[in-house]
């Protein structure tokens, strides 16, 4: 594929992400999209994205149809990746190249609210694969399913919950965390529950 940038112009694909920050649009129900990553290893400057799954949140339930479930194919893989060795990447799926990958993922995203768990490493996993492709950052609103547990158990700030012990608590079945879509999906789970107990 000819990616517009190689020409020196910026993509229209980000053109477009970008201008969905522009206009102050409150009327419509607002969006969230909970997602989740597996990777080669946690160093957001050095490692890769393997595979993202995401699902959106409106209101208060999951809307099932409206997901993402994207390979990456990438040249730093290996069979000593954390991702692999956890069984958590599917080999036979089809893959597709990392700026293909960022452009449906920006595509899928728009403006919603990025939830996560323990979010940043993945924020910045993403920023770095757009800084490869020299673009410039996320600009979505950020929400941490951790921080809002932290908050709903009055923990301090710093504390680092696993969405596993998050799930456990919060009696959520923990069957569907085995690749990168099914945590995105476990995760939207707990947001929803935290979500009304907090009263967001």
């Amino acid at each position: 594929m000819a990616f517009e940038w190689l020409t020196g112009s910026t993509p229209q694909f980000w053109k477009n992400y970008i201008n969905l920050f522009d206009t102050d649009d409150n009327s419509a129900q607002k969006r969230f999209v909970v997602f989740d990553m597996e990777t080669t290893g946690v160093d957001a400057k050095e490692d890769v994205i393997l595979s993202i799954g995401a699902i959106a949140v409106v209101g208060n339930g999951i809307e099932v149809g409206d997901f993402l479930e994207v390979a990456i194919l990438q040249d730093k893989f290996s069979p000593k990746s954390i991702a692999f060795n956890n069984g958590i990447v599917d080999l036979s799926s089809e893959k597709v190249v990392e700026a293909e990958g960022m452009i449906q993922f920006l595509n899928f995203v728009k403006d919603s609210i990025l939830v996560g768990h323990n979010v940043n490493l993945d924020i910045e996993m993403v920023n770095q694969a757009l800084k490869r492709l020299d673009l410039g950052r996320l600009k979505n609103p950020l929400m941490d399913t951790n921080a809002l547990y932290q908050r709903w158990k009055g923990l301090p700030d710093d504390t680092r919950t696993s969405l596993d012990d998050v799930c456990d608590a919060l009696k959520i079945d923990k069957s569907d965390r085995l690749t990168a879509w099914g945590n995105a999906y476990t995760t939207a789970l707990v947001f929803l529950k935290l979500k009304r107990k907090i009263g967001i």
